[in-house]
């Protein structure tokens, strides 16, 4: 099978010249939004006794910190994560510059860089082996996607906390954050 997200023989010029998808004078374009893309995943979260119980001691790889949900406007969908996120980040007193991995989903590349750039976050942590665009957009399965790219990425360099975040519809938000083991 062929995947549909790769968008062969695409350049910067094509891309400059696609017509913007909601306003004439908008930014969203085909181009620099997700498609939505066939998919699953899955996560395995539980007490570390159940683990413990069933055997599972050697597969973890991570501790979840936290979670938190926050709103801003319906009409301002997609930047949830702009209020998601600072809300966690107080709940357990971390700053951002402590996080080392962030996946933030980006339906529209222009909602991902509103929050990176609101919250001041350094944008070669964010989504450091692609997002939504790059890698597609499964819907439903969003936060387990966002969390088997994250924890191999905390691993791979070394870091020890990851943060997800992600739109969840009508102003809505959610992030919740993971320590690698």
């Amino acid at each position: 099978s062929q995947d549909d997200g790769i968008r062969h023989g695409l350049s910067l010029e094509k891309v400059g010249s696609l017509k913007p998808a909601f306003s004439p004078t908008g930014a969203s374009t085909a181009g620099n939004s997700s498609q939505v893309s066939d998919g699953a995943a899955a996560a395995l979260l539980m007490r570390r006794s159940t683990a413990e119980e069933l055997g599972l001691s050697g597969s973890i790889r991570a501790r979840w910190v936290a979670s938190a949900v926050a709103g801003c406007a319906p009409d301002e969908m997609g930047v949830g994560p702009a209020v998601a996120i600072p809300k966690l980040l107080q709940a357990v007193g971390v700053e951002v510059p402590e996080v080392g991995v962030w996946e933030i989903n980006e339906a529209f590349a222009s909602q991902a860089l509103y929050s990176v750039r609101k919250l001041g976050i350094d944008q070669a942590k964010v989504n450091p082996n692609g997002g939504a665009i790059a890698i597609g957009h499964p819907l439903g399965a969003t936060g387990a996607r966002q969390l088997a790219t994250l924890l191999p990425e905390l691993e791979r360099s070394g870091q020890e906390i990851g943060v997800i975040s992600m739109c969840i519809g009508t102003g809505m938000g959610m992030a919740g954050m993971f320590v690698r083991e």
